[in-house]
């Protein structure tokens, strides 16, 4: 239970997995053998942790992984394959490989299948991440032993400072846009041209409102953008602060 197996190798389990409406068996090996592998597992699809944060991050770090080396990203869940693929789809994880783990049979073999019947979830997985080289686990990032869902250490970030401590990381860009705004469509081309990636969230979906805006930012007028949490602010600013980035 909760094992760390460090320098031991993956456990040989075949998956049941989904490819264009088919179903393809995908063994261990094709996985990770000759490969350097980041795995992430969490409890379940479309829950509220994996969703906001577990899943997300990686597929926004995955590039940077991918240039210190890592080879592929895979989230695993005790989940099937019908629902990773929709999970993927809904989040837009076009970084991440969805392994549906559906009878736990890896995550039995890596001493990390938990029951969560008191919620209604059945035997699923804890919370971890590891990196794999070569079928061989290289270290493991398991949430510590405690009540609830612990979310301390499997994030993208640790494992990315362990591989390199140096990694730069991409910018975290918000834009608060609305529909037929010519300075938001340059705004969003500056950061197309520049190859930064970033959300938009518009004016009147999701509750957002010109209060929301005003209240965030103290200004009524769009795009508004944020950079790592901080105001950079309208599309002029924009590209004030995009001539001094390298």
């Amino acid at each position: 239970m909760l094992s760390n197996r460090e320098g031991k190798r993956v456990p040989d389990v075949t998956f049941h997995t989904r490819v264009n409406n088919n179903w393809v068996d995908v063994t261990t090996d094709d996985l990770f053998k000759g490969k350097t592998v980041v795995l992430f597992s969490l409890p379940g699809a479309f829950t509220p942790t994996c969703s906001s944060t577990h899943l997300p991050r990686y597929n926004e770090l995955a590039p940077v992984l991918k240039a210190n080396g890592v080879d592929n990203i895979i989230c695993l869940s005790v989940n099937d394959p019908f629902v990773m693929g929709a999970w993927a789809e809904d989040l837009h994880a076009e970084n991440i490989y969805m392994l549906p783990d559906g009878n736990g049979e890896f995550t039995d073999g890596m001493e990390m299948l938990v029951d969560k019947h008191e919620l209604g979830f059945g035997k699923r997985s804890w919370r971890y991440s590891m990196l794999v080289k070569d079928g061989v686990i290289d270290k493991m990032f398991i949430e510590p032993n405690k009540p609830g869902d612990p979310f301390e250490v499997s994030d993208a970030d640790t494992m990315l400072n362990y591989i390199n401590p140096q990694a730069k990381c991409p910018h975290r860009i918000t834009m608060i846009s609305k529909p037929g705004c010519s300075h938001c469509t340059r705004a969003k081309k500056a950061l197309n041209d520049r190859g930064m990636k970033f959300e938009t969230i518009e004016l009147g979906t999701h509750g957002i409102s010109f209060s929301s805006l005003n209240a965030l930012s103290g200004r009524g007028t769009t795009p508004q953008v944020f950079v790592d949490g901080e105001l950079i602010g309208t599309a002029d600013e924009l590209e004030a602060w995009l001539a001094t980035q390298a």
